[in-house]
């Protein structure tokens, strides 16, 4: 875990310099609800097959449309939500396999999470002096003083004033209050960070700001971050390596540093058209129908029915996982991987 001056003393639950402070293997998520019968439940596909690691000091970008999974994704990362099957791996060790004192202590206090919007994340009675000193008082860690010692630090790490102490949330603006949150995050001193679409909910002004502050603290504190959004150009800034999501499957792992150019698969390179850059030509694609739903998805490739580049071969099994590069890690699951000279399709096509 990374401390800082006034952090409470924590034990340190790395093991091995080498090992992924986080790690999920073949994490899939199922949910079951009413079906359309009177007495049938019929189950959602909320998250199949997830692969990922992030080692200390690593950002990984997870984007995709909304109900790709990138929440379901977060939520097993941070503990809320337990795998139907699969295993996830905190600093090598089994997370459903501790108890719950120890996953409270072990990993709740080396994993902070900053939410979407700091306006209903933050409870509004309470002063910004008791939002950030509130995880040092659930865990009992430190005395009165060291505790008050850790949250003037936290103002300052974040970029607040100290008279921003005494306020509550409803008195700061939208950037401010996000700046809490992330203090709060960071009150444990954690080992790992996931940033839930941590500036939708931001205006365009400030969004900036708060990024620098992502990017500055991840570097100053050697932190895991985990950055969850729908703009795939905001996680090609913020991260390491991009991660696509395609209704609830992990369908391409690719450095920032190989986009746009490197991407290889269709929906990949259709998320980077969306949205405009002045660095990069850019051709739109057009992606026609819906993104199917995830109680009967279809079958074989997920991406198949608003793919361009689609065949027979793909509704009749699942891509199996290909890696491109190990050094850095490029994996995908396409049957029709984009080259560097594959035009986009003119036209929207029919799924």
């Amino acid at each position: 875990m990374r401390t800082s001056p006034g952090t409470p003393s924590l034990p340190d639950a790395h093991t091995q310099a080498d090992t992924p402070v986080l790690e999920l293997k073949n994490i899939h998520v199922r949910h079951a609800i009413k079906g359309s019968s009177l007495f049938g439940k019929e189950t959602v596909y909320a998250l199949t097959g997830a692969n990922l690691s992030v080692a200390a000091g690593e950002t990984i970008g997870i984007v995709g449309e909304s109900g790709c999974g990138k929440s379901t994704l977060a939520k097993t990362i941070v503990g809320l939500q337990k795998p139907s099957d699969g295993t996830v791996l905190f600093n090598g060790a089994p997370l459903w396999e501790m108890s719950a004192e120890h996953r409270r202590t072990e990993f709740g206090r080396n994993v902070g999470m900053i939410f979407q919007d700091p306006s209903t994340a933050l409870n509004r009675r309470l002063p910004i002096r008791r939002i950030l000193r509130d995880p040092l008082d659930v865990h009992s860690l430190g005395s009165g003083a060291s505790r008050e010692t850790r949250v003037r630090e936290l103002m300052d790490l974040v970029g607040l004033p100290p008279s921003a102490a005494d306020a509550l949330p409803t008195q700061l603006s939208g950037g401010q209050r996000q700046r809490v949150a992330i203090g709060r995050a960071l009150a444990l001193g954690p080992s790992l960070l996931v940033a839930d679409e941590p500036t939708s909910a931001l205006d365009v002004s400030v969004r900036a700001q708060i990024l620098n502050l992502l990017l500055r603290l991840k570097s100053e504190m050697n932190l895991a971050m985990v950055f969850i959004s729908h703009d795939i150009q905001t996680v090609r800034r913020m991260s390491d390596r991009i991660v696509t999501m395609y209704l609830g499957r992990i369908v391409e792992e690719v450095p920032s540093a190989l986009t746009p150019g490197g991407v290889a698969h269709p929906y990949t390179k259709a998320l980077l058209s969306a949205t405009p850059s002045i660095l990069d030509e850019i051709n739109p694609i057009n992606l026609e129908g819906p993104v199917p739903s995830a109680v009967r998805p279809p079958s074989g490739c997920p991406f198949r029915t608003r793919c361009w580049k689609a065949t027979a071969e793909c509704s009749d099994e699942m891509p199996p996982l290909t890696v491109r590069s190990k050094q850095p890690l490029h994996t995908l699951r396409c049957f029709h991987p984009i080259g560097t000279n594959d035009a986009a399709p003119a036209a929207p096509l029919s799924a």
